[in-house]
């Protein structure tokens, strides 16, 4: 957003003044129903303040302490004090440069930084946007996602700052309503994508930094966002993307030595609502689960193939070749010598090309041979088998490459 514009600059802050008169009472904190997903055995007695604390506290990775007596007034992306200390500072991303100049932004570019300790004592209502403004915000953090004028890495950096912001500002609010569920499934979405896209670039070791840190951010923003559905909760209703959401915290499982929160996956499946854990989204994530877990690699795929979702597709494919390597290794050790295996039939259980199988062949250290009709074959029991260290060159999934080309 470099080559930002007065002009819009000028309109955007003309109608956020408009719209942000008295806009911070609008959507007050849902308080009066709140559990911690966390603990959900708590006794109903306690009041809604301290459940809604108890939810709120939950989320580190705001480091703020949330407060019911703040409603935040700003109407713009970024506090006017904050937008101008940062141009005296000459602290402003390229994205909020006006016209390029590292000194100017306007309310319409300039988006408000993470602060990593708040306390509610230094925190003025005009420093806090209200919900509305949030999820303007976050519209605006998508557009440039959506934009393609920079790369991916680029938007990433800067929005994986100013979304931990928005978390902030819900957090110092005491915000627990369904607007604060709709902003955090938003943002656990931008966080899935980045989880695939860094992985496909991780080459680069700044993007491997990269890569590590969002996997916490999203591990960290998907509690969060339990404890929200827990906090409006009736009876048993399942939100509408509640499965979903629940299903990638499974699936986040899918690597050799995952274990994202540190609390084994069995201890967590108790908390979890009968109605989720029987959903079709469920369903899929525990199959995906089970079957990379007992070697049945054929199911694996073809589950994958027909059932995911693209948010799904994103968790599971940096271990996509992990599975593979493990087809692999039981091709090699459990076939008959005298039977070579048909690279073709091969990559059609693995959904791979053939090509690309025989390259990730030679990186297991196992050689292809060629029969008299020009057919490419594994012979098996192959002694040079081995299961690569470090990262596995990123291959297409034949049946999902409609998801590849998003974002």
């Amino acid at each position: 957003m470099e080559g930002g514009n007065g002009n819009r600059g000028s309109s955007f802050s003309q109608s956020r003044r408009s719209r942000g008169r008295g806009r911070g009472h609008r959507f007050p904190s849902n308080q009066s129903k709140v559990s911690n997903f966390g603990g959900r055995g708590t006794s109903s007695s306690t009041s809604g303040n301290t459940a809604s604390n108890s939810v709120l506290s939950n989320r580190q990775e705001e480091d703020a302490q949330p407060s019911s007596n703040i409603v935040g007034t700003c109407p713009y992306m970024c506090p006017e004090r904050e937008r101008i200390q940062r141009e005296k500072l000459r602290d402003l991303a390229g994205f909020e440069r006006l016209n390029g100049n590292p000194r100017k932004s306007s309310p319409a570019l300039a988006v408000k930084k993470f602060c990593r300790t708040i306390s509610t004592k230094y925190v003025e209502a005009s420093d806090l946007r209200p919900i509305a403004v949030l999820e303007d915000t976050l519209n605006y953090l998508w557009s440039l996602l959506e934009s393609k004028e920079h790369s991916f890495e680029e938007v990433h950096d800067f929005m994986f700052d100013r979304t931990r912001s928005l978390r902030q500002d819900i957090t110092m609010q005491n915000i627990v309503n369904h607007k604060a569920i709709y902003l955090y499934e938003r943002m656990v979405k931008f966080h899935v994508i980045s989880h695939y896209n860094l992985w496909r670039s991780m080459s680069d070791p700044n993007t491997a930094s990269m890569h590590h840190l969002n996997l916490e951010q999203l591990t960290k923003t998907l509690t969060s966002l339990f404890n929200l559905y827990e906090a409006n909760r009736n009876s048993n209703h399942v939100h509408e993307n509640e499965a979903e959401f629940h299903s990638l915290y499974v699936l986040l499982h899918l690597g050799s030595y995952s274990q994202p929160m540190g609390e084994p996956l069995s201890v967590w499946f108790r908390r979890v609502s009968t109605p989720v854990l029987k959903s079709k989204e469920m369903c899929f994530a525990r199959r995906i689960l089970r079957s990379s877990q007992l070697g049945n690699y054929k199911d694996f795929f073809c589950t994958a193939a027909a059932q995911a979702t693209y948010l799904q597709f994103c968790i599971m494919m940096p271990y996509i070749n992990e599975v593979r390597a493990l087809a692999l290794s039981c091709i090699n050790f459990g076939g008959y010598k005298l039977h070579p295996y048909p690279l073709v039939d091969l990559s059609k259980h693995l959904m791979i090309k053939e090509s690309d199988l025989e390259s990730f062949c030679h990186y297991c250290g196992l050689e292809i041979c060629t029969d008299e009709s020009g057919n490419k074959l594994l012979p098996t029991k192959q002694t040079t088998f081995s299961h690569p260290k470090g990262r596995f060159q990123s291959y297409s999934f034949l049946g999902l490459q409609e998801y590849e080309s998003q974002f």
